[in-house]
């Protein structure tokens, strides 16, 4: 099972756009999908969910508040996963109150509990996407821990390339003390306009410093927000979209690249 964690500490990068409309893409080629939200601002539960997404039960509050008080008759991980309107495409939503529930997990270090659960259900699904909250706190270390690849948006300004180098060496310390079989996937560069030169210096600038950049680039587009607001995917929204399109490249770069 390919578990996939979408992570950057900078906000406002595309995290859930990018985490979503993959997990879309691969549903769309007949995969078994999850995606798992893991941001309490739950904004990958409401892009597939829409306003359902406020008050959808169980959720991951739930399923953590099982983490925290043990029972020989708790509910099976796959009790807390959802069907979309989508084929293929699961969710295990996110609720604003897991970031209330962050100091008791640390507290009961609860940090591997989320891979495995992911163990749990290895055979039920053919790919999981993970969506993070922008830090490095218990749940994106727990998505970190749980996953086998990870991937970097980079919004082509100059304070997200500074701190990609930190972020990078920041995978790697816990790829070496934690997850042995972690590897960032690439840097996916989001919003990128390819007459403007300030993206395309900035871009170039990291592929000279041998950064893992993929080479599929995703376009700034108004079609995201018109996406977002109807809960829909691009690749259910139109599919012939150049955006669209673009995430069914990256999808095929990711599915090709050497393991």
């Amino acid at each position: 099972m390919q578990v996939r964690v979408v992570f950057n500490q900078k906000g406002g990068v595309g995290k859930s756009t990018i985490a979503v409309n993959l997990a879309a893409v691969a549903a769309s080629t007949g995969r078994r999908v999850l995606l798992i939200d893991l941001d309490p601002q739950g904004n990958a539960s409401h892009y597939l969910l829409g306003e359902a997404a406020r008050a959808i039960s169980p959720n991951l509050a739930d399923f953590f508040e099982q983490v925290l008080n043990f029972s020989l008759y708790a509910k099976p991980p796959r009790e807390f996963i959802h069907a979309t309107q989508h084929a293929n495409l699961h969710l295990l939503p996110s609720s604003p109150l897991i970031a209330e529930q962050q100091a008791k997990l640390e507290a009961r270090y609860k940090i591997y509990k989320l891979r495995e659960t992911l163990n749990e259900l290895d055979g039920q699904f053919d790919e999981v996407y993970i969506d993070t909250p922008p830090a490095l706190n218990f749940f994106t270390l727990s998505a970190l821990i749980a996953a086998s690849g990870c991937l970097i948006p980079f919004d082509c300004d100059s304070f997200s390339r500074d701190a990609l180098l930190g972020l990078l060496a920041r995978v790697e310390e816990i790829r070496q003390d934690h997850n042995g079989r972690l590897q960032v996937e690439g840097i996916v560069v989001n919003q990128f306009q390819p007459r403007a030169s300030l993206p395309v210096r900035l871009v170039s600038e990291l592929e000279e410093q041998g950064l893992p950049v993929l080479q599929c680039r995703l376009s700034s587009s108004v079609k995201v927000r018109e996406s977002h607001e109807q809960a829909v995917p691009l690749i259910a929204l139109d599919p012939r979209h150049k955006l669209a399109q673009e995430f069914v490249a990256l999808y095929g770069e990711l599915a090709t690249a050497p393991a």
